[in-house]
């Protein structure tokens, strides 16, 4: 049965420059750059460049089609005109496409066509290496798909099996595990050494028969590997010169050669396009004589205005009496939507370059003691909800601007998401942050005897005569945020 009834609510809808907004404030430098590049391409209507004088005496109106001044103080001689409605002239149907939707995208969206780098991945230069090989149509074209299966480490993850059964359905070709074995042996032959392994202790062993295992350390680093992985991994070494019958002295010259080894050989081509990417600072920090100096990063700043050519052509149709003709609409919509798709930009843009300031200001403020002197120790703990109340705005939004925005200082370039932490109490009350027992975790991880690791039991131990009264799982999960492995694993002989 249905029903028919009516129903109050209140949603809250965000505008097309709120959206935009959003989405530039989670970009960083380099990546602005790159959408205000894309923007320009896109619209006409914006231009690279400081408005001149005379753009900034007739500012655009929010209602283009106003009617203005022509200089003298006489009004235009059709000001009795009723004043132009776009919207009388069009259907429902014909409504333009910016008022439905921005022209921005967040950095989720998929954009293929202007890759922030470029270079062949390694898959592309092993296919170029697999074309030297004696190999028929088949077997390349079979060598080709594993190749295409190799993760950025350059391993093969995935079973045999599965791979035969999806190249019999998307390629279809058939080949059974035996002819895929062999046709992966062909890929373990080619540059770099490891790649097409399908675990580590594989990898490690295909380097060392690159060598032909020359000296007797490189025999002994082979036998470690092939009899002793399980126990080699976990750092057994008394298990593993146990089992092998190795003296101290060969087990470490064969341990030597396998630290020697590239573990991830994907990795090691340098003109991937993940090596081109460089960390640039959004803010800068000076220290003058104790005087703290904030910027923005002028990269964060770029001149843009809307072309005086279009501003020009809409003030044209504004004092047309009649657009009855298609075309002369469509002309109308255009101009309108790249005018106002500009000023929406070049909004956001402003907006973003003042909240980004207020939003560093309030840190730089809050953790004053800290960028004085650099002192991890110094840091106050600080969330989120801190920042957000001193500068009146969203966490959300502070959390955008924290989470991907860079500051130079003299002592580091640092993500301001590392000046966030959580507080916990000291034997005598005092609020400290978590940094400043990550801090002094590292500093005794980094002091301790490498042949005799400090356990996390006593690591509690060392911080708790320092006043800091905390439990073992709790410094364990301090130490894996440092990514920092337990002691057995940062054992060395």
């Amino acid at each position: 049965m249905l029903k028919q009834g009516l129903q109050q609510k209140l949603l809250q809808k965000l505008s097309p420059q709120q959206i935009q907004l959003m989405k530039l404030l989670q970009v960083p430098t380099v990546a602005l750059e790159q959408r205000i590049k894309e923007e320009l391409e896109v619209n006409p209507a914006l231009e690279e460049g400081s408005d001149s004088a005379d753009d900034a005496d007739e500012p655009i109106s929010e209602d283009p089609f106003a009617s203005s001044d022509d200089g003298d103080g006489e009004a235009h001689e059709d000001q009795n005109r009723e004043d132009f409605n776009l919207d009388a002239y069009l259907d429902d149907d014909e409504t333009p496409a910016y008022k439905l939707q921005t022209n921005n995208y967040g950095p989720d969206d998929e954009r293929k066509e202007i890759p922030f780098a470029g270079g062949s991945t390694f898959q592309e230069q092993l296919i170029d290496q697999l074309q030297l090989r004696d190999l028929d149509q088949r077997q390349y074209q079979i060598a080709e798909y594993l190749i295409g299966n190799l993760d950025e480490d350059g391993y093969l993850r995935r079973e045999l099996f599965a791979i035969s059964d999806d190249m019999a359905f998307s390629q279809n070709l058939l080949a059974d595990e035996k002819e895929l074995e062999e046709l992966l042996m062909v890929i373990q032959q080619l540059d770099p050494p490891g790649v097409g392994a399908r675990d580590l202790q594989e990898c490690l062993l295909i380097q060392l028969k690159r060598k032909e295992y020359q000296t007797v350390e490189l025999k002994t680093a082979a036998m470690i590997l092939r009899d002793c992985m399980d126990e080699f991994s976990k750092k057994h070494y008394d298990k593993v010169a146990k089992k092998l019958e190795l003296t101290d002295e060969e087990l470490r010259d064969g341990i030597k050669e396998i630290l020697r080894l590239n573990p991830r050989p994907g990795n090691s081509l340098s003109d991937s396009p993940k090596s081109t990417q460089h960390i640039i600072p959004d803010f800068i920090l000076i220290n003058n004589d104790g005087v703290l100096e904030l910027s923005l990063n002028s990269r964060n700043a770029p001149d843009l205005r809307i072309s005086r050519t279009y501003q020009d052509m809409l003030e044209h149709y504004s004092k047309s009496k009649k657009i009855n003709d298609k075309e002369q609409k469509e002309a109308v919509m255009f101009v309108k939507q790249k005018i106002d798709s500009a000023r929406w930009f070049i909004d956001a843009i402003r907006q973003r370059q003042t909240t980004l300031m207020l939003t560093m200001q309030a840190i730089l403020d809050y953790q004053l003691e800290y960028f004085q002197a650099g002192d991890e120790t110094k840091l106050r703990p600080m969330i989120l909800k801190d920042i957000a109340e001193r500068v009146g705005l969203d966490i959300s939004t502070i959390s955008r601007v924290a989470n991907s925005k860079y500051i130079q200082t003299s002592f580091g370039t640092l993500l301001l998401k590392s000046f966030f932490s959580e507080s916990l109490s000291t034997d005598t009350g005092e609020e400290v942050s978590t940094r400043e027992v990550k801090k002094i975790l590292e500093d005794a991880i980094g002091a301790e005897d490498k042949r005799k690791p400090v356990t996390d039991d006593k690591l509690a131990k060392i911080l708790k005569d320092k006043g800091y009264n905390i439990a073992r799982r709790t410094v364990a999960k301090y130490r894996e945020q440092l990514n920092i492995p337990v002691a057995r694993l940062r054992k060395e002989i």
